[in-house]
């Protein structure tokens, strides 16, 4: 039977595509291939606001396991107007999200960090580190990053903002989710006021000696001046 309107063309084209999907995790799962199940919700948009979001982004984790066989979920809700995992609102979902998961299930859950602001700079240092206080206070076993300017700049993500969220997410393991609240909420007031005037930061090549891969001094200063504020706030960094 031949198609006989755009819709039914839209319709035969995402069987296809729902087909070849499901062929893939077949043969991934045939080969003990670890699976890995991406989304990112968008808050503000056709889901909704915060509590919409976060009871979509719920029912999106359980069917990457109950429908795509997942070894691990990774999302990481995203604000329709800044592009950024690491705003107030998406913060209050993920955390909330993972708690849900971590308590109710055995299943692994991944976050992606996306700041809006670029690399070499104290207020991407800023976000990073409020939002692996929350992935690791909320229960997420794997946290994924960074994604720097939004993840949309060209060659504007460097190894510096991975290791303040492994710095922070290591000292953050254990700690009193009370603590980990008050630490995130003050570190989110540093930094959202200046959305609108987020700096852009530097690329790899100017924050980076390319040759043999290692941060600039300037970078260097700047990582220093984040990790003592972070300090001041209450956080025992190394």
């Amino acid at each position: 039977m031949k198609p006989t309107d755009s819709h039914e063309v839209s319709q035969l084209n995402e069987l296809k595509i729902d087909n070849m999907g499901l062929g893939m995790i077949a043969g991934w799962r045939q080969n003990g291939n670890v699976i890995m199940v991406e989304q990112m919700p968008i808050l503000g948009g056709y889901i909704g606001g915060i509590e919409e979001t976060a009871i979509c982004d719920v029912a999106t984790t359980l069917t990457s396991f109950t429908l795509l066989n997942a070894s691990y979920h990774l999302d990481g809700p995203i604000h329709i107007r800044w592009g950024m995992t690491t705003s107030r609102e998406t913060l209050k979902v993920a955390g909330h999200v993972a708690a849900a998961i971590d308590q109710n299930t055995d299943l692994l859950v991944a976050n992606q960090f996306y700041t809006i602001a670029g690399p070499c700079t104290e207020m991407c240092l800023y976000e990073v580190a409020a939002q692996a206080l929350l992935d690791t206070g909320s229960g997420r076993e794997l946290v994924s990053g960074c994604a720097s300017a939004k993840g949309v700049s060209e060659d504007c993500t460097t190894g510096m903002e991975a290791r303040m969220l492994g710095e922070v997410a290591s000292t953050a393991a254990g700690m009193n989710v009370d603590d980990v609240n008050a630490l995130v909420r003050k570190i989110v007031r540093s930094y959202e006021r200046h959305y609108l005037t987020a700096p852009q930061g530097r690329t790899f090549q100017e924050c980076y000696n390319v040759r043999k891969v290692v941060p600039t001094k300037e970078y260097l200063k700047v990582y220093d001046a984040a990790c003592d504020t972070l300090r001041g706030y209450g956080l025992d960094l190394p």
